[in-house]
């Protein structure tokens, strides 16, 4: 972990901004805590490497934070640590800024925020984790669908071994995304059961009306950095957003390979059509689902 890092840890409730500058000092840190959006603004200078920001503050909020740091100095990266709803979160990437968002209620919080931060900094870092402005609604969408029965892991397993063998891929999967990780419901040619949300590229594919393709992952400035796509040998990706019936995007359709490679308009619309296929899949069960409840 870097120990030279200088982060401003702003956060208007006293006993999370405290909580939240220990975990950064213990890690090594130097933590400038201030307490206004108005001490962030005036705090902000060429040695500051990373904001830390809560969402509530009695002269703002997070929006205002960010809007202080792309005025400043719009290199530099801010985190939102909060348990702020999703939908009222500032958007990734605002005006080229990098913002990051760790909800405060997950597993191991203050870990991961040490961890983010260190990473945010890094040059060329990929913006891991973007939120969808209907979160709220998708997740409570995801909820109402139950596919992990029999029945449907053995209707996606072999659908994704069609999509495998029709592609000759090394590895395709179904995979539904939760608030803090990618779940594979199906995974042909590969043994994955979770990814974290930041680290999976269906993060940024449930914000795509269109199939997603990454030509050469290595060669993404999303994701060049991401580690841990390298270590499962991700080199190229195809993939397309499922969505319930309502609009929401609750996962994806993907195809795999170990090389970069290229996918023609046809096999584009192929995968379209595969993805058709597992939308009406997971529809099926929710209507199975919904019967079964509304009888009981």
């Amino acid at each position: 972990m870097p120990s030279e890092l200088t982060v401003i840890c702003a956060d208007g409730d006293d006993a999370d901004r405290a909580a939240t500058a220990r975990a950064l000092s213990d890690a090594g840190m130097r933590v400038q805590s201030v307490a206004t959006v108005a001490a962030v603004r005036s705090g902000i200078d060429p040695d500051v490497d990373c904001v830390v920001t809560g969402f509530d503050f009695p002269d703002g909020d997070a929006y205002d934070v960010v809007n202080a740091v792309r005025d400043a100095n719009p290199d530099l990266a801010v985190v939102v640590f909060s348990d702020a709803s999703a939908t009222d979160l500032p958007r990734p990437n605002q005006g080229g800024l990098v913002v990051e968002y760790l909800s405060k209620t997950m597993p191991d919080a203050t870990e991961r925020l040490v961890a983010l931060v260190s990473q945010a900094t890094t040059p060329n870092y990929q913006i891991a984790y973007p939120v969808p402005g209907d979160e709220d609604e998708r997740i409570e969408a995801l909820r109402r669908y139950d596919v992990e029965d029999s029945d449907a892991v053995g209707a996606f397993e072999r659908l994704t071994k069609l999509v495998a063998s029709h592609f000759d891929i090394d590895v395709a999967f179904v995979g539904l995304l939760d608030e803090h990780e990618e779940r594979f419901v199906a995974c042909e040619g590969a043994n994955w059961e979770t990814l974290a949300r930041e680290d999976t590229i269906c993060t940024h594919t449930i914000l795509e009306e269109s199939t997603m393709v990454v030509e050469n992952v290595r060669e993404d400035p999303r994701f060049a950095a991401n580690d841990r796509l390298a270590e499962l040998d991700i080199r190229s990706y195809a993939g397309v957003r499922l969505t319930t019936p309502e609009g929401h995007a609750i996962g994806a359709l993907c195809c795999i390979d170990d090389e970069p490679r290229e996918y023609s308009d046809a096999e584009i619309r192929d995968l379209e059509l595969f993805g058709e296929e597992a939308n009406e899949q997971l529809r099926l069960r929710r209507r199975l689902d919904d019967s079964v409840g509304s009888s009981g």
